[in-house]
């Protein structure tokens, strides 16, 4: 194997591919990166058993001359072309079982692993896909995955639920005391439906991937291939697949209100930073407790922590039901994540009575929903 390549273009794939590697050193090969180079390209590919992630670069960016391949330890790479400091990169096999890396006056020798060791993780194209456009695959997972659970105690809960029906495509995600929905209409119907769970941390890698992609591609799609166990999702020269949860995602239907009794419109932003604020004396330890009280036109949003101290701050507000006040505590930092995804100046909050869920929503988009739990102060 030897070729020739510009140093940004082999970093930027190194980066995307190396979200794949494995942060654990209980099978060495795979903090390995595996270079293969044919007269077409050079394909570098990572996994850790949990995601696999291939990225085709075409000869047309590469001075090819010599094909080869090796498996590379994928930090020390991905160091070193990060920081080398001329703009072509030569690197070249030798004797299979080192990469000699130039680059300038820089000569770096890397030991490489054994080839043979590394997982062949691919599955087939075998399923018509389910394309989906670059930007509303970024909003289904953008608006879910910060209600994804943490705790491994329920998987299905760390995982973000996938359903298609016809043209409408929603994601849903929950850790029992908040949940996240998002839906998109496709152009034409799914030939197939499904009703998948896809771990939410491998999803949200994936997103960050396509966000260091360039935005003129806005109007390209992903592809989305799914098999019995594994979802592929193939995006321009990347194939990134992934791992489906198995189990049973809780029925949402049923914990979404169907009606409310006060429904109040508030500026986002204000809201945002008077949370914000109000946040500043409250204790993780009390799970950030913050008080929301309407009187008339106006909101009081207060904490006391005892230890702390106290603050109170108040806010205009559009209420339909005039009469109608509400008295209601919940935790900011759930309130504060909630508003971030929220687009439109203005964001809707909905009660039904201070003991069920609080409903947000965005005025602009009737097709996300959010829920978070109150808490109980007495």
């Amino acid at each position: 194997m030897k070729f020739t390549i510009n140093k940004k273009i082999l970093l930027q794939n190194l980066n995307n591919v190396s979200r794949a590697l494995s942060n654990k050193n209980l099978i060495p090969i795979l903090s390995g990166i595996k270079f293969e180079l044919t007269m077409k390209g050079l394909i570098l590919s990572a996994s850790d058993n949990d995601i696999y992630i291939e990225i085709f670069i075409s000869k047309k960016d590469i001075n090819i001359e010599k094909e080869g391949k090796a498996v590379i330890q994928g930090k020390y790479i991905l160091e070193i072309i990060r920081k080398v400091e001329d703009e072509l990169v030569s690197i070249e096999l030798l004797d299979n079982i080192k990469l000699n890396i130039k680059c300038g006056n820089a000569n770096f020798n890397l030991n490489c692993m054994d080839y043979s060791d590394f997982p062949n993780l691919k599955i087939k194209e075998n399923k018509k896909p389910i394309f989906i456009n670059i930007n509303d695959l970024k909003n289904l997972v953008y608006k879910t995955s910060f209600a994804v659970s943490l705790q491994e105690t329920r998987p299905v809960l760390t995982g973000i639920n996938f359903k298609t029906n016809g043209k409408k495509i929603e994601c849903v995600s929950t850790d029992s005391y908040r949940l996240a929905k998002k839906e998109i209409i496709l152009n034409d119907k799914i030939e197939e439906d499904v009703n998948l769970i896809i771990p939410g941390k491998n999803f949200i890698e994936f997103i960050k991937i396509l966000e260091n992609e360039d935005i003129n591609n806005i109007n390209k799609n992903v592809e989305v291939y799914i098999d019995s166990n594994q979802v592929l999702f193939i995006y321009d020269n990347i194939n990134f697949q992934t791992r489906i949860l198995s189990g049973s995602f809780p029925d949402i239907s049923r914990l979404i209100p169907k009606n409310k009794e006060i429904k109040i419109e508030l500026n986002n932003i204000d809201f945002y930073n008077v949370i914000d604020r109000a946040s500043l004396l409250t204790s993780e330890r009390e799970k950030n407790i913050i008080n929301f009280k309407t009187i008339g036109d106006h909101a009081i949003i207060s904490s006391n922590t005892p230890e702390i101290g106290k603050v109170e701050e108040k806010i205009n507000i559009i209420k339909e039901q005039k009469e109608k006040n509400i008295d209601i505590s919940f935790s900011s930092k759930f309130m504060l994540e909630a508003l971030k995804v929220i687009e439109s100046k203005e964001v809707i909050l909905e009660f039904i009575n201070d003991i069920q869920p609080i409903i947000i929503k965005d005025k602009n988009d009737e097709n996300y929903i959010q829920l978070i739990l109150p808490i109980k102060t007495y």
